[in-house]
Order: structure tokens, then C-alpha cells, then sequence
């Protein structure tokens, strides 16, 4: 219905789901089509499976079997996937186990428990031979075999072969590339390379995060810091839990203590605190010796230190603060005043 309560896709479908790309998939009697924004069946409802539209298609599906769970009774099907264009042409046959979105002009397949890459012809990009393949990430994709990673480009230019350490699960943000460069490891070791194969950064770090804004959180013997994408630590390898920052600060651990660094790693505030929350609206809450308060981003106490609890989230727009001193709740202003009596 449009706003003019006119009737612009017939009552007749089980379901109708969310547009994407200008199309929306309906059900009808078990089966999956697509419509437009007339109401116009682009394809009539005949799929066992579809996903919405991505990148221009769609992954259709046919069941092609049903396996039991565990023995039982209970059985769930097992289907045959390709793509559908946008005018309801089935432009990639359902032959495969599993098939994604397509992401920068290919999508990933399975079949009989190997990936690979086709594009929207249809042609292996990536040869289905991988046990497993991340998604695309800057035109360049992590496989693995015999659970070795390397990395394959959507043309099929292999960047590097499988030849690093399984790095956990193929498919997490941590595997791909990021701002040019990738994370490897080997024994334990990680480092980065280019996307000609190169490592740039040597694999001797223990703890590394990928690049964002051309910064890298980067651990090593348990020490944690930042390196830029030349290898040179911008904010030195020397506290204890890894950080990030918000609000330009980053809280960071030293000895035990917290206290407050900025970009270029000076300590805006010394690093003495029991415990420190997060900067939210430019403040934030600290704790000493048990009792809390709270500073501005310059280091200043704009709140005593001697609350119980502080609720710095609360009502901070308005210029107050949620306390509890002495078993009661109130509240303080930016300028120390207290109101508990409300």
C-alpha cells in the first residue's frame, strides 16, 4: 500500500520481505520469488532458498536433498545454489553446496566441502579447491589448504601461497586485508604483508589488530602499543591490556594504574587511577582508592574524587552527573554543586 492507501503489491503472498536494490522477495505456498516496487513478479515464487539482492544478484536455491541431525528424526534440507539477475534470469546455475553475496563483482561457492570464487559470468575466478576462503577485502581474498593460508586476488594472481599458520576462522575481520595490508602468522609469530606478497612488517609480534587509519594495535611479550604501517611503534610497546581510543584518549594500564594518553602518546593525565571509564561527552569517570570522580579531557578533576558511584552517562548533556555518596543517589553539576534533596 502506498500514501495514498493505494494497493500497490497484491494481498496474496505468505510474507513479503524488505526491498533491496529495488527488490523484495515473497513467499507463496513454501516457495520464494521476487517483485519490484509495482508489484510486478520480477520471477513468480518457485525457489526453495533465496537471499536478498546484493551487488546486483541474488542467490536462488532448490532443495536437493534432506539429511537427518545427529540420527534422529528431525532432518533438514540440503540445497543446490546459483544467482538470479534482476530481470528473473537465472544467469549462474544452481550446481553449487553453498554460494554468498557477491562483494566487488565475485562471491564465493562451495562444493562437496571446497570454495573457490566465480564472477557474474560465472567463471572460477579462484579454483574450488580451498578447505576454506574469506570474504573479499580490497579485491584480494585469504584461502586456506591443508590449513596453510595465503592469498589469491579476485583475478587469480596468487599474492602469496599457503604457506602462513592457520590463523583461527578464515572468515573474521582480523584475516583480511585492511588499509593495503594483511596480518600472517607463523608460529605464533605475526607480522603484515603487501598485496605483492611482501612482509613489510616482520612476523615477531604476538598480538597484532589490522590497520585502521594507518594505525596497528600491536603486542609483544605482553606489552601492548601502536606501530604505523612502516613497523615503528607510535605509541610505545609498554602497557598491559590493549586499548583504543575514543574521543582522541585511549585509557591505558601501567604498573597496575590507569591514567589517560592522547595520539602522540602523551600521558594527558598521570597514570595513578584504580580504574577509569571511557571519555563520553568529554568527561570521564576515575577511581581512587575506592571513591570516584571525574576529570575533564585536560586531566582537571571536575568532580571530586570522593563518590561511592559515579553515573557519568547520566544526563551529562544537561551539565549533571549521577553520584551516590553515602548510600544516597543524587546528583552533581560541572561546577561541584550537589543535589541530593529532590
Amino acid at each position: 500500500m502506498d500514501k495514498t492507501a493505494k494497493v500497490v503489491i497484491p494481498v496474496k503472498y505468505d510474507s513479503v520481505g524488505k526491498f533491496s536494490e529495488g527488490l523484495a522477495e515473497v513467499k507463496l505456498n513454501n516457495k520464494y520469488g521476487f517483485i519490484d516496487k509495482t508489484g510486478k513478479e520480477v520471477t513468480p515464487p518457485k525457489y526453495d532458498f533465496v537471499k536478498s539482492f546484493s551487488d546486483g544478484l541474488a542467490v536462488i536455491g532448490v532443495v536437493s536433498g534432506r539429511v537427518s541431525k545427529d540420527g534422529s528424526k528431525s532432518y533438514s534440507a540440503t540445497y543446490k545454489k546459483g544467482f538470479l539477475n534482476k530481470i528473473g534470469k537465472e544467469i549462474i546455475p544452481m550446481k553449487y553446496d553453498e554460494a554468498e553475496d557477491f562483494q566487488e563483482g565475485v562471491a564465493k561457492v562451495g562444493l562437496k566441502g571446497k570454495w573457490g570464487v566465480v564472477d557474474k559470468n560465472g567463471r572460477e575466478m579462484i579454483p574450488i579447491k580451498y578447505n576454506g576462503i574469506g570474504k573479499v577485502s580490497e579485491g584480494v581474498v585469504r584461502v586456506r589448504l591443508n590449513d596453510k593460508d595465503g592469498f589469491i586476488d579476485i583475478s587469480g594472481r596468487e599474492v602469496t601461497p599457503p604457506t602462513y599458520d592457520d590463523n583461527g576462522d578464515v572468515s573474521t575481520g582480523y584475516q583480511h586485508f585492511s588499509e593495503g595490508l594483511a596480518m600472517v602468522g607463523l608460529i605464533h609469530k605475526r607480522g603484515f604483508i603487501d598485496k605483492t606478497g611482501k612482509e613489510v612488517i616482520p612476523l615477531k609480534y604476538n598480538h597484532l589488530h589490522p590497520f585502521k587509519d594507518g594505525w596497528a594495535v600491536a603486542g609483544l611479550d605482553g606489552k601492548f602499543g601502536y606501530i604505523d604501517q612502516t613497523g615503528k611503534a607510535v605509541i610505545p610497546i609498554k602497557y598491559q591490556e590493549e586499548f583504543s581510543f575514543s574521543e582522541g584518549l585511549a585509557k591505558v594500564q601501567l604498573n597496575d594504574k590507569y591514567g589517560f594518553i592522547d595520539k602522540t602518546g602523551r600521558e594527558v593525565t598521570p597514570i595513578i587511577y584504580d580504574h577509569v571509564r571511557d571519555f563520553y561527552n568529554g568527561f570521564a569517570a576515575v577511581e581512587l582508592n575506592k571513591k570516584w570522580g571525574v576529570i575533564d579531557k585536560a586531566g582537571k578533576e571536575v568532580v571530586p574524587i570522593k563518590y561511592g558511584e559515579v553515573r557519568q552517562t547520566f544526563m551529562i548533556k544537561r551539565g549533571f552527573i549521577g553520584v551516590t555518596l553515602n548510600g544516597k543517589d543524587g546528583f552533581v553539576d560541572l561546577y561541584g554543586n550537589e543535589y541530593f534533596d529532590f
